[in-house]
């Protein structure tokens, strides 16, 4: 996934409807690994929220919403939950993967299920160490 745009693209033309979950994080880069272009460190989820593809435009606007909530973040991880046919999943429906996506982040979980971008919205690919 290249961008925010794409993302949204792609949720929207889904045959079920969609619920984007956004969990946002903290990184701390420690050092730099033998590798050039790779860095090591932790990431601290610090807020999460879900939200309809149709309320969003752009990642721009999510970030400064974001922003508006907390400052606190590095990164935004995000995952898509499909509902049936045109019916998307309610907001209690996606709490508990909510949890789940910060439980991954907590443990240490595989995190290439999930997009995710920088504050610059550059993607991120992250391997667990």
């Amino acid at each position: 996934m290249s961008n925010f745009v794409e993302l949204l693209k792609m949720t929207r033309e889904q045959p079920d409807a969609q619920r984007l979950l956004f969990l946002f994080a903290a990184t701390d880069a420690t050092k730099k690994s033998r590798k050039q272009n790779e860095k090591r460190g932790t990431i601290e989820p610090t807020m999460c929220v879900d939200k309809l593809p149709e309320t969003l435009t752009d990642f721009k606007t999510l970030s400064k919403e974001a922003d508006g909530v907390s400052k606190e973040w590095d990164l935004v991880f995000i995952a898509g939950l499909a509902g049936t046919a045109d019916k998307a999943p309610t907001e209690e429906e996606a709490e508990p993967y909510l949890n789940k996506m910060t439980s991954d982040i907590k443990t240490g979980q595989d995190l290439s299920r999930y997009v995710v971008f920088d504050r610059s919205e550059n993607p991120i690919v992250i391997n667990a160490s």
